[in-house]
């Protein structure tokens, strides 16, 4: 007979090989790597710090230089996708879920695209922003379910976020996403790792081991917010979300927005303030209709319809006119 000391023993004996499998794994990760020569960097002065730390930094771009073929082979797909009126869906946890969800909420007020259009996805939902939420890292199928919810179609683009490259949230998002038929991309900070393997485009951005064990919030996450700044900033120049490097379709939504939105006709057209605030007027506040009527010399209806035929290219829209 079994006694509950035994069991107990067994249960403690079960949780520390489960603890060990993923101390070993975790010792394989570059993220996660000991620095012994910074093992005294408290002792340091703050300048000297902040010195070491700036140097950590400025490695990171190179890293990303090394994948930019990589890079841009998704981002035209993504363009593609998004082209035919699919989504752009992060999904990640803690550091990597919350760059997630910050570059989709920049994207409407920068391009004018619908909320619904770039989501970010976080382990344990929306209050996982602010406040871990235990366990919801580790389920895949909790990333399934989010996916579910928001009705994935083939169209769409799954960009699955984790420094690690094994958290299994974020392969799971991928891995649920290609079985679907959605366009996947893995973007860890770690080679040969379990998430860019589940993804048609896997992107490793090796940055090297973090100025304290294991804080992939430094460099892996400046890495990660300077690749998600070119998966959505270039696939929008690619959907025709701006004119030359003009935000032509930013949304006007608070005081600062509306003069830029002003300064931008002006830099497109060179008109007069009394040619802007018209052509502004006549179009609704649409700052890419306002620099057709005035380039084009058309009127605000038929500038919105000249972009509708040409999905929204402003340049295409011109080129319409003047063949007419």
């Amino acid at each position: 007979m079994t006694s509950t000391a035994d069991t107990d023993a067994t249960n403690a004996d079960s949780a520390a090989d489960g603890y060990g499998e993923l101390r070993a794994q975790l010792a394989t990760l570059t993220t996660e790597a000991f620095r012994p020569e910074l093992a005294e960097i408290d002792q340091l002065p703050t300048q000297d710090i902040a010195r070491i730390m700036n140097g950590e930094d400025s490695t990171v771009p190179a890293a990303i230089a090394d994948k930019l073929p990589q890079i841009s082979a998704a981002i035209d797909a993504t363009a593609e996708r998004m082209a035919r009126g699919g989504r752009l869906i992060y999904a990640g946890a803690g550091t990597a879920g919350r760059l997630g969800v910050l570059d989709a909420s920049e994207c409407p007020p920068t391009f004018n695209t619908d909320p619904s259009e770039v989501v970010g996805l976080i382990a344990g939902g929306p209050s996982a922003m602010v406040k871990a939420v235990e366990g919801a890292e580790d389920s895949k199928e909790l990333a399934a379910a989010d996916l579910e919810e928001l009705g994935l179609t083939a169209d769409d683009t799954v960009v699955g976020i984790s420094a690690s490259g094994r958290t299994p949230y974020a392969i799971g998002a991928v891995e649920h996403a290609r079985a679907k038929g959605a366009l996947t991309i893995g973007l860890s900070c770690n080679a040969d790792s379990g998430l860019a393997a589940a993804a048609e485009h896997g992107l490793e951005i090796v940055v090297g081991p973090e100025l304290l064990t294991g804080s992939t919030r430094l460099k892996a996450g400046t890495a990660q917010k300077l690749v998600l700044n070119m998966l959505s900033t270039i696939t929008m120049i690619r959907l025709g979300k701006t004119y030359g490097n003009l935000m032509v379709d930013v949304r006007a939504s608070n005081e600062k927005l509306r003069a830029r939105s002003r300064r931008i006709v002006s830099l497109a057209t060179g008109a007069s303030d009394q040619e802007i605030e018209a052509a502004l007027a006549a179009t609704d506040g649409e700052v890419k209709n306002a620099i057709l009527t005035i380039l084009g010399e058309v009127d605000g209806p038929t500038a919105a319809t000249l972009l509708a035929d040409s999905h929204g290219h402003l340049r295409a829209a011109l080129a319409a006119v003047r063949t007419t």
